[in-house]
């Protein structure tokens, strides 16, 4: 079997109303089980910290939650509304989201996604960007073989 490359978009929200939670959820899951394609980290320096430091969380103890417990997607999102200084309140995972959405990659990262796709013209912001790229992957692993 193939490692996987996560394909949930850092655009989508679960309950919570958090952008890329879930990815990151998936993220650190696949790690944990293995099964994280090669140059995806489980937590990596970008949105993974971005969220994980804008709701309040631990990173240590968010990794170790989903490696040891294995949850759904509604238990970690039901995990994080346990911990102490979570910040769930509307203001913070508002401005959490608009620095998410409101992200763009340097020049150089977007030319290099777009020539791997064969563009010369495609979106700014880095989460259109890497949908690109993860689809990419994707289809390099799973479909063409």
């Amino acid at each position: 079997m193939s490692n996987i490359v996560p394909l949930i978009s850092s655009g989508t929200k679960g309950p919570l109303g958090v952008l890329h939670l879930p990815r990151l959820w998936q993220k650190v899951s696949l790690e944990a089980a293995g099964k994280i394609a090669d140059g995806y980290p489980g937590i990596g320096a970008g949105y993974d910290s971005m969220v994980i430091d804008g709701l309040g969380l631990d990173k240590e103890a968010v990794k170790s939650y989903i490696t040891n417990e294995k949850p759904t997607y509604t238990q970690f999102e039901a995990w994080i509304s346990q911990q102490e200084g979570a910040k769930l309140d509307a203001d913070s995972v508002n401005a959490l989201n608009e620095s998410i959405a409101g992200y763009n990659h340097d020049a150089d990262t977007k030319a290099g996604i777009l020539a791997a796709t064969g563009l010369s013209e495609g979106p700014d912001d880095a989460i259109n960007l890497n949908n690109l790229d993860d689809w990419q992957e994707f289809h390099a692993a799973e479909i063409a073989g």
